[in-house]
């Protein structure tokens, strides 16, 4: 089921005067707040130094390696954090030193608000406003760049998103995007109502949420994107850190001669031209084998399977 090529337009209701014009120009491509064009699968890069949270650390010349091979295959987004880093490896390091000086059109993604200490296994609280300007320039120092394409401010805990206002930490970002230090602003693990106030504030180019085939709770949020022209970048698109048993997509999977992880992915693809795959590994099989997901083409019956809801 091919995805639609007609330009969206982005509602302006009450939404930030300021309108994006987004574009998808192409089924495999997406024109990401109107003038940065990706492929739809890209790379996250939270699995870089390992594939779990306190598991055993990735070989880093390996991880470089997939790095490079990535860009070679046509990766073009790449989705990372400063936060993410784990037994001495730190993501956006490994990004630098694999692929710096940066090819044209390499888009790099990040997100702050949490925080985490050196030695904190993983985030345990918020940034205030106050220190989200040291974390913008501490992604920019540690990936050597002058600008950063993309910006999450990723709010809440580590579960469902919360319903505090974001708007006092929006409103940096937004400021930090009229001096230049950053190209586009996004939100991650937001509601709708959150989203909502990001968008009275400053243009939102991206939404990053949890979604995946087997988990698709948040469909209003992925419909207002849809309506507004925003990228919806699920994280987790491979249903977390561990693959979901579902019987469902193992028979497309059977169907097509794929892998589960190949179905989960060309199943997001199918659901909304609007999304945009960042499935995350330490692996370069894994790397080829999730990049491969994007040339399946998903029947209107095996869609139906995979929304078939048990």
């Amino acid at each position: 089921m091919a995805a639609s090529c007609q330009p969206i337009v982005p509602s302006r209701s009450a939404r930030h005067s300021e309108v994006m014009t987004t574009e998808i120009t192409e089924e495999r491509h997406f024109d990401l707040g109107g003038d940065l064009r990706v492929a739809r699968m890209g790379l996250g890069a939270m699995r870089l130094p390992a594939s779990t949270r306190g598991g055993p650390a990735h070989d880093r010349d390996t991880v470089l390696g997939v790095l490079s091979r990535a860009v070679e295959l046509g990766v073009d987004h790449i989705d990372t954090a400063a936060f993410y880093h784990q037994h001495g490896l730190a993501a956006n390091e490994l990004i630098r030193t694999a692929l710096n000086p940066y090819p044209s059109g390499l888009v790099i993604a990040t997100k702050v608000g949490p925080y985490r200490g050196p030695d904190d296994p993983y985030p345990t609280g918020q940034l205030p406003a106050s220190g989200l300007r040291g974390e913008v320039e501490r992604n920019l120092r540690e990936l050597d760049r002058d600008r950063l394409d993309l910006v999450y401010l990723r709010p809440g805990g580590l579960d469902t998103p919360m319903d505090e206002s974001i708007a006092e930490r929006f409103s940096v970002l937004a400021e930090l995007r009229e001096e230049g230090l950053i190209r586009h602003l996004g939100v991650s693990h937001v509601s709708l109502t959150q989203l909502e106030e990001a968008q009275a504030i400053a243009p939102v180019a991206a939404v990053q949420n949890r979604f995946d085939v087997t988990r698709p709770e948040d469909t209003d949020l992925l419909k207002a994107c849809e309506r507004d022209g925003i990228a919806y970048a699920p994280y987790f698109p491979l249903g977390g850190f561990g693959i979901p048993d579902d019987e469902r997509v193992t028979a497309v999977a059977a169907r097509h001669g794929a892998t589960v992880p190949q179905i989960l992915l060309a199943g997001l693809l199918a659901l909304s031209p609007v999304i945009l795959a960042i499935p995350g590994t330490g692996s370069r099989a894994h790397l080829e084998e999730n990049l491969a997901a994007a040339d399946l083409r998903l029947t209107a019956e095996d869609l139906s399977v995979l929304r078939n809801r048990p």
